[in-house]
């Protein structure tokens, strides 16, 4: 089985400029179901948009960016299929393991390898070694464990130690992380944007990814400092991996930003604690019959529910900012993009407060105050709730 995920990565060298309806034909042919984090155990199958979205090829320093997460997307199928195809081998009963992708032009693969191997270890599971034909710098995982198949990119100890932590709650594994530090994590270098007078900040979401959660609970304080100064908004990828209340509650937040935005905030930081809608609703104080028409407008224009009630496979489309997510390339939740270009930032509101004030021309008083330095925690909860082990700017869902 080792040399047949090998065989099924080296066919994938390509796959940075496979389009979103090749990556659907490639998991129809693999017939299988899987989840991409422990937070999507119980979630429904779903199938991604075979619509005509095309992930435009970057180049140079750009490809290097996103190529490890092009890589994931590839693996992601191959874990799926041994998750549902090895029960009972490589001495695990479930097909539980961590495959390691060690890619040539990779910098620090050695010792993250046996990093890798150690985690494994206390987990129980079998480390199995896989290769790539990307020149790649930094490893990609895959963890398949408890029956549940993540992917993860990881270029340090910390990283690798966090996320696996995060994946599994093993305690020794959270143990280990938590006394390790994150390299950067305050000082990690501004992106380099085009500036203007009133900077655009697009965060594409899905609103269950805990991921996407992570980043809203470092986007919120930012937009409550500089809401008035640039254009601050929360958008969603165009598709949904965590059921049908992904759909609604992506179209939920979608009406309320754009018809209450100036209670829009309150809602946002009351839903990312703990997912209970109706109760952020009477918080924030939304008209619910504005709402309520809100969505029929929204079922008129895009057909979001229909479509979504129709899909047979994993990942229905949700069609609501599709084009605009499209004009991006964004490809997983979340996905940063200021003043059109897409950025990577530490998930602490100050990190992100530091990139937007970068993008004016002349930065307002606002950029001078100081918040949270600290990633906050990958899922529901509060707000400043984030601790060593929570995951900084790599992990996605999509």
């Amino acid at each position: 089985m080792p040399q047949e995920i090998v065989k099924y990565l080296k066919t994938k060298a390509k796959i940075m400029s496979m389009s979103k309806r090749r990556h659907h034909e490639i998991e129809a042919s693999a017939n299988h179901e899987h989840t991409a984090h422990t937070e999507h155990a119980k979630q429904e199958e779903h199938k991604e948009n075979p619509a005509t979205y095309e992930k435009s090829t970057k180049t140079g320093q750009g490809m290097m960016k996103y190529l490890p997460f092009v890589v994931i997307a590839a693996v992601f199928l191959a874990a799926g299929f041994l998750a549902s195809s090895l029960a009972g081998f490589g001495g695990a009963k479930t097909g539980d393991q961590l495959i390691f992708i060690s890619p040539p032009g990779c910098t620090n693969c050695g010792q993250l390898e046996t990093l890798a191997k150690d985690v494994a270890k206390t987990l129980n599971v079998p480390f199995v070694k896989t290769g790539f034909a990307q020149q790649i710098q930094n490893p990609g995982i895959v963890l398949v464990y408890q029956n549940i198949s993540t992917i993860t990119g990881v270029d340090t100890e910390y990283t690798l130690k966090t996320q696996m932590c995060l994946i599994t709650k093993n305690t020794d594994i959270c143990n280990q992380a938590q006394k390790l530090t994150p390299l950067a994590n305050n000082t990690q270098p501004t992106p380099e944007v085009t500036k203007s007078d009133k900077p655009v900040a697009n965060a594409f979401v899905m609103s269950y990814c805990p991921y996407g959660l992570q980043f809203m609970k470092a986007y919120i304080p930012v937009i409550e400092l500089l809401g008035s100064k640039a254009d601050i908004q929360v958008n969603f990828v165009h598709y949904v991996m965590h059921g049908e209340k992904e759909m609604l509650e992506n179209t939920r937040m979608y009406c309320i930003q754009k018809e209450q935005k100036d209670k829009f905030t309150q809602y946002l930081r009351c839903f990312v604690e703990d997912g209970n809608a109706t109760r952020c609703i009477g918080v924030a104080g939304i008209d619910s019959a504005k709402l309520d028409a809100c969505f029929d407008d929204v079922e008129t224009q895009f057909q979001a529910k229909k479509i979504f009630n129709e899909s047979t496979g994993n990942y229905p489309a949700y069609p609501v900012e599709a084009a605009l997510a499209a004009q991006y390339g964004v490809g997983g939740s979340p996905t940063f993009i200021l003043n059109g270009a897409e950025v990577s930032v530490n998930r602490s509101p100050e990190a992100i407060k530091q990139a937007i004030c970068a993008a004016f021309n002349t930065p307002p008083a606002e950029c001078n105050t100081q918040l949270s330095t600290a990633a906050e925690a990958a899922g529901l909860g509060p707000i400043g709730s984030g601790t060593t082990a929570s995951s900084g700017s790599a992990s996605q869902c999509g």
